[in-house]
């Protein structure tokens, strides 16, 4: 029976990231560099993604972290364009809740400015990273498990053909690759890891213990704050002390704390610019209150079989196939773990699914 199990795992260890794409991945959704942070985050919106890289005319540009990740044509290979850089809504929002603007800052105004005005807000967009397709599915979940959230995948590349993570190279188009394709990809193949996917999340190791979050009584501008500063996308939103004197404006250990919801940067793709100022200044709890009454919002959420204000939790106890299962279906990237007095214990995310899986195949390997 035993090999049986290494057999199947050896199937999923010879796949490669080709296998991934094949998946139903549509085209990449860019942005040029002369984009106003308005047109970009229309482009989120309207591609229901939370990153784009950003295009530049080749030669002219330092790419983020020294990268040359170039677009060329593919009959002639003239390069056309070069990606300098990722940027995400926490890279927008953390422009827009920059220490000058308070009440009386002009947010329109700060949405006009070039998208590459931004890049390197947040650490994230700093780092372009590609994965070539023939790279093998563990080789690319070394990559995610050490946090990279997404990657570019070269399509008729004309850079050697090697299997390694790359950040030179050339090719007629490119891909976006997430650590949610992943997931999805090893949720679809999970009769070929039974063995990993039935153990529990505490059993794996996959439990993150420390947990930053903000009160229900920080405003908006304060989260975003400290969010960019720690380079996290979501963070949960939990009960405030009656003991402690504590300062709403910082992250707080929020381990032991009831859970009472999430913030999360991509929140804010639906919030209308022209009330971005004042909900700025809105406590969280009020702001996903005032996200719940758009109609774009509540149409999205319908769509997708989720909602904002929905806790996806889970136990210690709970096995890595149900905790990929909610993640995948409720379209989040990290989903909390209670404790047995329903207080925030933890969390997993999907950069600890992936670990742990990867961890798994390893150790099985023949």
């Amino acid at each position: 029976m035993q090999h049986d199990g290494n057999s199947t795992a050896q199937k999923l260890r010879e796949k490669k990231v080709s296998d991934v794409l094949t998946a139903g991945k549509r085209r990449l959704v860019e942005v040029p560099y002369t984009a106003t942070l308005a047109h970009t985050m229309n482009a989120l919106v309207a591609n229901r993604v939370v990153a784009v890289p950003v295009a530049a005319p080749p030669g002219h540009w330092i790419g983020a972290g020294g990268s040359m990740i170039l677009e060329s044509d593919k009959q002639t290979g003239a390069v056309r364009k070069h990606y300098i850089g990722m940027v995400t809504m926490l890279d927008i929002l953390a422009h827009i809740a920059g220490d000058d603007v308070g009440g009386g800052g002009d947010v329109e105004e700060r949405m006009g400015v070039p998208v590459a005005s931004i890049i390197g807000y947040c650490l994230e967009s700093l780092s372009l990273w590609t994965l070539n397709p023939n790279t093998s599915i563990p080789d690319c979940m070394e990559v995610f498990s050490k946090g990279i959230h997404r990657a570019l995948v070269p399509l008729d590349s004309h850079m050697e053909n090697t299997a390694s993570v790359e950040l030179v190279g050339s090719a007629s188009s490119y891909r976006m690759l997430t650590q949610m394709d992943l997931l999805k990809f090893l949720k679809a193949h999970d009769f070929e890891l039974n063995d990993i996917m039935s153990r529990t999340v505490a059993q794996l190791g996959g439990i993150t213990d420390v947990v930053f979050g903000v009160t229900e009584k920080a405003k908006v501008i304060e989260a975003i704050k400290c969010m960019r500063t720690a380079s996290l996308n979501a963070v949960p939103i939990v009960e405030a002390s009656n003991t402690v004197e504590e300062d709403h404006s910082q992250f707080i250990n929020g381990k032991g704390r009831k859970l009472i919801g999430t913030f999360s940067s991509t929140d804010f793709r639906e919030c209308p610019i022209s009330q971005m100022q004042t909900w700025l200044q809105s406590s969280v709890p009020d702001f996903t209150d005032k996200l719940s009454t758009i109609p774009s919002h509540r149409a999205s959420e319908k769509q997708q079989g989720t909602s904002s204000r929905e806790l996806v939790t889970c136990h210690a106890e709970s096995t890595l196939a149900e905790v990929i299962d909610k993640a995948v279906t409720k379209h989040v990237h990290r989903v909390w773990v209670m404790d047995q007095r329903c207080s925030l214990d933890g969390l997993v995310s999907l950069t600890d699914m992936i670990r742990v899986i990867r961890v798994s195949l390893l150790s099985e390997s023949p």
